[in-house]
């Protein structure tokens, strides 16, 4: 496991980009809550509607292009990266655009200014890293992810979930989204890795940002046990 401090001594700056989707949000709580992170810097296009003493909200309307914000992303210890788009919300060229250009503008820029700094990538499951693949999704997660394993991290985390079961109410973004979301917690005790929940990814991608991991990718399973690991030591 890599140390919590930086060598310095100074505590830990986070990074998070998707504060206002689902995962995002999950995942800045953990970081506000938790007393040894020192400051939270969260890059979104709007507001978040929050506010505490130590998160930094930077609005920035372009997210192909990080150059005008370029400080924000200096002196970060780990970057949480939870920006995504349902597959059927928006036009092929744009769901690529978002899925892999806004990525790579992303990661590109924090490895620039925080060469040190450890990534975490929310990808999702069967991302085809052979770069193969038919199927939309696949295809262009496996893009991004070896475009993120290229550029050299200190240390790379790739999420790898199946259905992200919501712990909280939101307004679902389709019909396959509504029904899942009623047979899930039925559903997964016939098929474990079928899916998660978001309270459980959020703490998995949480813990292995702030103390390291020992692998690269890690796929639903690999999540499920480090959060039921993690929940059996509180």
């Amino acid at each position: 496991m890599t140390s919590f401090y930086k060598s310095n001594g100074s505590l830990k700056q986070v990074l998070i980009a998707g504060t206002n989707g689902m995962m995002g949000r999950v995942i800045l709580d953990l970081c506000l809550k938790d007393p040894e992170i020192e400051k939270v810097i969260s890059i979104t296009r709007k507001p978040i509607g929050i506010s505490h003493p130590k998160l930094f909200q930077v609005i920035h309307q372009d997210f192909t292009d990080f150059t005008l914000i370029a400080n924000d992303f200096s002196g970060i210890d780990v970057g949480y990266y939870c920006v995504g788009v349902y597959t059927g919300q928006v036009s092929r060229d744009v769901f690529r655009k978002i899925t892999i250009d806004v990525t790579v503008a992303f990661a590109e820029m924090l490895k620039k200014q925080s060469p040190d700094a450890s990534f975490c990538f929310l990808s999702g499951q069967g991302a085809d890293s052979s770069e193969r693949s038919k199927i939309m999704f696949a295809l262009d997660k496996g893009v991004a992810e070896n475009k993120l394993i290229a550029l050299g991290f200190h240390q790379l985390c790739i999420f790898r979930p199946g259905y992200i079961y919501p712990v909280q109410k939101r307004k679902e973004p389709n019909l396959m989204y509504r029904v899942m979301r009623r047979v899930y917690p039925f559903l997964q005790y016939l098929y474990p890795d079928i899916g998660i929940t978001s309270a459980d990814l959020a703490l998995t991608m949480f813990i292995i940002g702030k103390q390291g991991g020992n692998q690269t990718i890690y796929e639903n399973r690999d999540i499920r046990r480090i959060a039921r690991d993690a929940s059996l030591k509180r």
